[in-house]
């Protein structure tokens, strides 16, 4: 039999992937910051790049936080 679908813990777990991702744009911010004069520019592209990607996924996943809060709201 299929498990029924449980989607009380996914505004948590979508939280945390926002925290996660924000700790991560931000280190590679960090490291830009203090290292981009000396790493090369290949490098610093695609740190850039992932970060890039980074806020369209905090972005994403917020999106995503606000339908499961309403999901669970109208419960």
């Amino acid at each position: 039999m299929a498990k029924p679908d449980n989607r009380e813990d996914n505004v948590e777990h979508l939280q945390d992937a926002v925290q996660d991702t924000i700790e991560n744009f931000r280190e590679a911010e960090d490291y830009l910051e203090e290292f981009g004069d000396e790493i090369p520019a290949e490098e610093k592209e695609q740190i850039e790049e992932r970060n890039k990607r980074r806020r369209e996924s905090i972005a994403g996943f917020r999106e995503e936080i606000k339908d499961e809060a309403r999901h669970q709201r109208d419960q």
